[in-house]
């Protein structure tokens, strides 16, 4: 999975198209706020199909969440493997990927703290 989402990072950064027949350069070209609010209106949706239990749409709208977090990360400097990073680095720290208590908020993948320096 981590090569598809790098192969639509690189085509997302590469997206220079006309906005009217690309989506990605329709997004790019809208900003950041747009480009935010994609994401938010994907996540409420892959939550619904799962409150829901329709779990084809579940697959569909999650393959929509990335899409746009994807698009979200390449026009902000954020790459997948930055993502990545933090999530081997979480993996280290507590042994699973998962998201960080509360109160271990800015340790997160902004500081450039290795896990020996937490």
């Amino acid at each position: 999975m981590s090569d598809s989402i790098e192969r639509l990072f690189k085509a997302c950064q590469a997206s220079d198209g006309d906005p009217a027949l690309s989506r990605t350069a329709k997004l790019r070209q809208e900003g950041l706020p747009k480009m935010a609010k994609k994401v938010a209106e994907e996540a409420a949706e892959v939550a619904i199909e799962a409150v829901t239990g329709a779990r084809e749409a579940l697959i569909l709208e999650s393959a929509d969440l990335i899409y746009n977090l994807v698009v979200l990360w390449s026009a902000t400097d954020v790459t997948p493997q930055d993502v990545f990073d933090e999530m081997d680095r979480r993996e280290r720290l507590y042994g699973i990927a998962q998201k960080l208590p509360k109160n271990d908020q800015s340790k997160s993948a902004a500081a450039t703290k290795s896990p020996t320096d937490l």
